[in-house]
C-alpha cells in the first residue's frame, strides 16, 4: 500500500508523461487545485479535467522544458508538502525563469483532495513579459 508521501512523489519524480498519469490517477473526482495569486494560471480549479485543461495543458503548450524539481518533501498525516524549483522557457518571449515553489497537498483514502501552490510568481511573470 502506498503512503501519502509515495503518492505525491510519484507525481514529480518520473518522466513528465508518467508524472501526469500518476497525478490523474491520484486526483479525487472533486479535487481542488489552487494556483497562487500573481501566477499566470491563478485560480482554483475543480476536478481532474479542469485541472489538466487550465493548468497542465497550458504549461505544456506555452513553455519549453517546463519542470517542477522537488528537493524536499514533508509529510504529516493527511498532508504532504513539496518544496522545489520551477524552471522553463516561455515560448512567446524566449525568456527563461527559475522560481521557488511550495505545494501543500491534502489527501484522503489515497486520493488528492486539494493542492495549494505558493510561488515566487514575479520571476515567472518576468519570463512571460516581452522586453519593450
Amino acid at each position: 500500500m502506498s503512503t501519502n508521501l509515495d503518492i505525491i512523489r510519484a507525481t514529480y519524480e518520473g518522466p513528465s508523461e508518467e508524472n501526469g498519469k500518476h497525478l490523474l490517477a491520484a486526483l479525487a473526482p472533486d479535487a481542488t487545485w489552487t494556483e497562487a495569486a500573481g501566477f499566470p494560471y491563478a485560480g482554483t480549479y475543480t476536478g481532474p479535467e479542469e485541472i489538466f485543461d487550465e493548468v497542465f495543458r497550458r504549461l505544456a503548450t506555452e513553455w519549453v522544458g517546463y519542470k517542477a524539481a522537488v528537493h524536499t518533501y514533508l509529510a504529516d498525516g493527511d498532508r504532504v508538502a513539496a518544496f522545489g524549483v520551477y524552471s522553463g522557457t516561455y515560448a512567446k518571449t524566449g525568456k527563461s525563469m527559475s522560481a521557488t515553489f511550495a505545494h501543500l497537498y491534502r489527501l484522503k483514502d489515497g486520493k488528492i483532495q486539494s493542492m495549494e501552490q505558493y510561488v515566487d510568481s514575479a520571476l515567472v511573470q518576468q519570463a512571460m513579459t516581452a522586453t519593450p
